[in-house]
């Protein structure tokens, strides 16, 4: 299997001003934390950039602004998901002139209701395949749409740009096991998700890669680095030292625990969220802090 792609390649979060408005300066500050945390990749406008909440005219400020301030020190995926397919096509072809390496998208949904059949979902990665940009596939709960195994592999086989499976499904493990199995050398790149909350089981499935939030990227990178040496002791321990913070963050924080863990650390000025998220509960916040105090991570550190 190609390593082309691995590493971990964590979520830039969107930093908003407590008026609700784009903290750009903020924003650059993200991306350096990021980077001198180790990433090896950075993704924008995700699900943890709190993309529903951000207009299509904040969505082309910020991707410029990150393509830009990044420079090419690490690769740079941008979120294209959009249940037209001229829209996903259009916004593949701005990350692409804009100089972005890799696009992300889930299959076609809108609401509970509207959801591409697995052919349409084929056409969508298609005609966005046309553009001539790395495709990352996400498989993510958010969607609701059923992507199986042999869709995944035919997306692989027959369209040239799909190369990177980002699975965050229930099982996981499972899934990159199959389509590892099903798929050959034409999976180039299955990631792992979900905040790495089950990091290790993927990476014993074949994961190459993980797409974290940008919380402790310092902290859980050395899993996947001892795990690909085969240092799987190293790996297990090193895991078992940052797992209470993650579970914590997948299932009580969400993106939010990035946010607090950079204001802690100065990295960002606001935690704010925009309406109708609501604030950390001050309990589950301090919770948190108080996790990740004893890991020292840089997030923790980096503004000061």
């Amino acid at each position: 299997m190609s390593r082309t792609y691995t590493g971990i390649w964590p979520v830039a979060p969107t930093p908003f001003n407590p008026d609700g408005s784009l903290d750009l300066e903020g924003m650059k500050r993200v991306l350096d934390c990021l980077i001198d945390q180790g990433a090896d990749g950075i993704c924008i406008l995700a699900n943890f950039s709190e993309q529903f909440l951000i207009s299509d005219a904040e969505r082309e400020v910020l991707a410029r602004l990150s393509v830009e301030h990044i420079a090419g020190r690490v690769p740079v995926i941008v979120t294209i998901s959009h249940y037209a397919t001229q829209i996903a096509v259009e916004r593949a072809q701005f990350a692409k002139d804009l100089g972005a390496d890799i696009v992300m998208m889930m299959p076609p949904y809108h609401g509970a209701l509207l959801k591409g059949t697995p052919e349409q979902s084929f056409e969508q990665f298609e005609a966005v395949g046309k553009v001539g940009i790395p495709i990352m596939v996400q498989d993510a709960p958010l969607s609701g749409v059923d992507l199986p195994v042999p869709l995944l592999v035919r997306m692989a086989k027959e369209i040239e740009a799909v190369k990177l499976f980002k699975i965050e499904c229930p099982r996981a493990a499972n899934k990159i096991r199959a389509l590892i199995e099903q798929g050959s050398e034409a999976i180039e790149a299955p990631f792992d998700g979900e905040e790495a909350i089950t990091l290790l089981a993927d990476l014993d499935a074949g994961a190459t890669g993980s797409m974290t939030s940008g919380m402790i990227v310092d902290q859980i990178k050395p899993v996947l680095t001892h795990h690909y040496a085969g240092r799987i002791d190293e790996a297990t321990s090193a895991y078992g030292r940052v797992a209470m913070a993650i579970n914590h963050e997948n299932r009580q924080c969400g993106w939010q625990s990035c946010k607090a863990a950079m204001v802690e650390g100065g990295v960002i000025k606001s935690e704010f969220c925009r309406h109708p998220i609501p604030p950390l509960h001050p309990a589950i916040r301090s919770r948190l802090i108080d996790l990740l105090k004893p890991l020292d991570p840089m997030v923790l550190k980096w503004g000061k």
